[in-house]
């Protein structure tokens, strides 16, 4: 018998868990298709100004993490923040989609590992280095991850038929956003990663899990790429994020 060295390899593909979200979490009439949207300020306003209200309270010991329903174009559509993290993102997920939802597109912000991709340019992620746990435990060991084939080209259409310019290519996700290091970068760097966010592996990996539809839409915020760190005022993007959110709605909208 092969001994395995580190607990995080040691996948089980055993389709049922000992606490599974479908026996906690009764199916609603919710919305099929979701935004998991990172900016709460975007929420807010939609709450105030586009009609979005609470379907359903999600809860943990950090308290409610509400489920938001609004129109789009005579479409349903659900809204929820995912929290940060791969850990609360995935929770978070899973229970959307024990609710009912199947079709999702996130919006969000990522550090930049190239400075030359400017603050608040809008980046396509096909796929996440699995630098993070949580998609350790839905899918086996591999180095890369990749988002849904259908959703990133739902995505890439949208901003098409916007006009809007993108880059697509590899985020790498990690849990420790203390620990980027110069070392780390640059090795994400030589083998492709554009971005560097916390949640797009567990993401794809849950999605893959429990065959939804999953793509994911960012913007450079702060960089990493350099050879000191440079914040650029990423959050002073509300002109960006709520743009983001309304091309996340379009694509998902379109799954």
């Amino acid at each position: 018998m092969n001994e395995i060295s580190y607990p995080i390899l040691e996948f089980d593909a055993t389709p049922e868990a000992l606490i599974s979200p479908e026996r906690l979490i009764t199916p609603q009439d919710v919305p099929e298709h979701a935004v998991a949207c990172f900016f709460s300020e975007v929420i807010e306003k939609l709450c105030q100004q586009h009609g979005a209200c609470v379907v359903h309270p999600l809860r943990s010991e950090m308290g409610v993490h509400p489920v938001y329903e609004m129109q789009v174009d005579g479409k349903r559509l659900a809204i929820f923040h995912p929290g940060l993290g791969a850990p609360l993102a995935a929770g978070l997920l899973e229970e959307v989609i024990a609710l009912g939802c199947r079709k999702f597109s996130a919006c969000g912000g990522a550090g930049v590992l190239d400075s030359q991709i400017a603050c608040g340019h809008v980046i396509v992620a096909h796929s996440a280095v699995r630098d993070e746990g949580t998609s350790y435990h839905y899918l086996p060991p591999s180095r890369e991850v990749q988002a849904s084939p259908r959703a990133v080209a739902a995505i890439e259409e949208t901003l098409r038929r916007h006009r809007i310019e993108y880059l697509m290519g590899k985020t790498w996700t990690t849990d420790a956003f203390y620990r980027e290091t110069s070392n780390r970068v640059k090795r994400r760097k030589e083998e492709g990663s554009l971005t560097v966010e916390m949640e797009a592996a567990a993401f794809f990996a849950v999605s893959q899990f429990r065959h939804v539809e999953f793509g994911q839409l960012l913007y450079g915020g702060d960089d990493v790429g350099g050879e000191e760190w440079d914040a650029r005022l990423w959050h002073g993007q509300p002109t960006t994020r709520e743009k983001l959110f309304w091309l996340a709605a379009e694509a998902c909208l379109t799954l």
